[in-house]
């Protein structure tokens, strides 16, 4: 049985979350559910883009022993924002765009802590995606003192494409590394950029780590080599933070 509150479950309260414009971080949906009712509710799930998964009869008991008809939905903690809709307005204020990737991070108290340091940072956009991320819960607001209230995340189905995106809108894109690549303090990190952060235990993918432009990483003496994802991050943002200050 699950501890959560923060979803949803039957067929037609699902319905109506969605049409009440309700994020879902999650969709589980019985497999070979039929009827009308469940047609429509999959209409709807698919014209409002949100991710679901067919799963065995015991996945959604595990959950819940209630009448759930089939459907549990988790509903995310904030509202999710559209990067190419956002990014144009970074522009437009004067500013250069700051966005922060994070590739499969799924750790909810490190994804709130990266939110934490990446608001203070100025951080315009968080990019997380849609599978094999942490779930935005209480538990991640908690951590972030507040601050994913207060700093756009986007959740994209493809990353590739994501970055793509960004390339072609002037963003240069960097990929955090534990290897002997470019020291932070060694590139310029002044102009659009975008920092992909990846999982402690398997790093960035090979896939988005090819994609990016520049590897960067944060030069240490002490005999353990690697950081916490979160501190990590907050490194990095600083440094970032002190080159612009330093031009302006």
């Amino acid at each position: 049985m699950s501890n959560d509150t923060d979803f949803v479950f039957g067929i037609r309260p699902v319905i109506e979350a969605i049409n009440a414009g309700k994020s879902f971080d999650k969709l589980i949906v019985k497999r070979g559910l039929k009827g009308s009712l469940y047609h429509e509710m999959i209409r709807l799930v698919r014209d409002s883009g949100i991710s679901y998964q067919a799963v065995p009869p015991e996945r959604l008991n595990q959950v819940t022993r209630k009448n759930h008809q089939g459907v549990i939905g988790w509903l995310s903690a904030i509202e999710y924002h559209n990067i190419e809709n956002l990014l144009p307005s970074v522009y437009e204020s004067g500013a250069d765009p700051l966005i922060l990737i994070l590739n499969g991070i799924t750790d909810v108290r490190n994804f709130g802590a990266i939110a934490r340091s990446a608001e203070c940072m100025g951080v315009h956009c968080i990019v997380i995606p849609e599978k094999n991320s942490a779930r935005i819960n209480a538990d991640a607001v908690k951590t972030s003192a507040g601050a994913l209230h207060n700093i756009p995340v986007s959740r994209v189905k493809s990353l590739t494409k994501t970055i793509d995106f960004l390339k072609n809108s002037g963003i240069k894109i960097i990929a955090a590394s534990e290897k002997p690549d470019l020291s932070i303090s060694n590139s310029d990190l002044t102009g659009p950029s975008a920092l992909i952060m990846g999982a402690e235990e398997r790093g960035i993918s090979s896939e988005i780590a090819n994609l990016a432009d520049e590897h960067v990483t944060i030069p240490t003496t002490g005999v353990i080599s690697s950081l916490n994802v979160s501190v990590a991050t907050g490194i990095i943002l600083y440094e970032i933070k002190r080159q612009r200050s330093s031009k302006e």
